[in-house]
This record gives structure tokens, C-alpha cells and sequence, in this order.
């Protein structure tokens, strides 16, 4: 999938713990696991939103598109 999460690095970045987000922006471990290890299938606005504010990052931080090999030529 061309699109890739960075919410590890933020993560990494900021020295938190996956469990100290979750705490910051009340989504449960689960929910961001799912997005941390890229199976999510959407992210709401307003979760985006919570995240960029625990982490004080933008949300081009965390969101980042590469083209596959396939859809680049």
C-alpha cells in the first residue's frame, strides 16, 4: 500500500510509548496498534486531530504517501 504511517517514528521522536498516546487521546491500545502497524482502513479527523496534538506534530508527520513501483510509471 502506497500509504505509510508514521506513527512509530513520531512516537520515537517524542520518547512515548504507545500506552502514553493512548492515555493522551483516549483511543484505545488496540485502535492505535491497528493504525501504528498500518491495518487500518480510515482514521477519523478528529483522531488525527488528537494524535497531532498529544504528539504536536502535523499530520504530514504521520501520514505519508509513496507510490508503488507499479503505480509510479
Amino acid at each position: 500500500m502506497p500509504i505509510i504511517i508514521n506513527l512509530d517514528v513520531m512516537l520515537a521522536r517524542r520518547k512515548m510509548r504507545l500506552t502514553d498516546l493512548s492515555g493522551r487521546v483516549g483511543i484505545t491500545m488496540a485502535n492505535l496498534s491497528n493504525l501504528k502497524t498500518a491495518k487500518a482502513r480510515a482514521i477519523r479527523f478528529t483522531t488525527l486531530e488528537a494524535i497531532c496534538a498529544a504528539l504536536d506534530c502535523q499530520p504530514g508527520d504521520l501520514i505519508e504517501y509513496r507510490p508503488s513501483e507499479e503505480n509510479a510509471g
